[in-house]
């Protein structure tokens, strides 16, 4: 299995699985020139995507999803929610359409789409599973449901949101209003959220952990290395390579 976090955060998101035979992008909210530059840094082919996977309609995950599954001949799979709203994005593409709480078989691989809660039509989180184990991105979402824990049991791979600091949201400069709506069951999990959760899906089977979405204002990505490193060591259960989620440069290529 490989993995690479492309780009993390409210300017552009992508992420690159590699598990058994299939290859996959989890988002592209980078302009396509961007992402291909990116994956060029870590040796990804591009011509070897098979199918570019959309979380949600915010042009942060959309923004070259088309754009590259035309380029390359690709499926792009989408909610039907999610398609008819950013339709002027997936024009001329192969669409493939899932609904929310459905398992969806594409080649060898399962893919979970996890129903999440975040202020989007139709946003989803996704569970893949081949021979080589289970990997999960769930990011953009407020509240941590039982049904999200309980689906992202036992994975060798976490893609996970540690969006903000709580003391730094509340006390640094954006609007009431905007504080107000990340601290929401539609918004953002705070560091603190993504420990909790961490907490129940630590397993010895953890191999690797990107923290993701992290704001630029409201958090420092030093602080949430070393915490969640010291965290998962106080747990004593696995001790996974740790990623923060850039927004500027590519992560590593990673295989576990």
């Amino acid at each position: 299995m490989k993995i690479c976090s492309l780009a993390s955060g409210s300017k552009g998101n992508c992420l690159y699985l590699e598990t058994g035979d299939t290859r996959l992008l989890i988002d592209a909210g980078l302009s396509l020139r961007e992402t291909l530059l990116r994956m060029e840094t870590r040796g990804i082919d591009p011509e070897k995507v098979h199918a570019v996977l959309v979380t949600h309609e915010h042009i942060d995950h959309i923004r070259s999803a088309g754009s590259f599954a035309r380029k390359f001949n690709v499926p792009v799979f989408a909610s039907q929610l999610v398609c008819a709203k950013a339709d002027k994005f997936f024009k001329k593409t192969q669409l493939r359409e899932f609904e929310s709480g459905s398992t969806v078989t594409f080649r060898e691989v399962l893919i979970d789409v996890v129903p999440i809660t975040h202020d989007s039509c139709d946003p989803v989180g996704f569970v893949v599973e081949s021979r080589e184990g289970r990997a999960a991105s769930v990011t953009d979402f407020g509240i941590v449901t039982r049904l999200i824990t309980e689906k992202l049991r036992g994975c060798r791979f976490l893609n996970l949101e540690s969006n903000h600091d709580v003391d730094m949201l509340m006390n640094g400069p954006y609007p009431w209003e905007l504080k107000q709506r990340i601290k929401s069951r539609h918004g953002h999990i705070s560091n603190e959220e993504s420990l909790a959760l961490l907490h129940e899906l630590a397993h010895e089977g953890l191999e690797a952990l990107v923290m993701a979405h992290l704001s630029e204002v409201n958090n420092h990505p030093e602080h949430v290395q070393r915490t969640t490193a010291s965290f998962l060591s106080d747990q004593n259960v696995c001790a996974p390579h740790i990623v923060i989620g850039d927004q500027y440069h590519a992560g590593p290529l990673m295989e576990i």
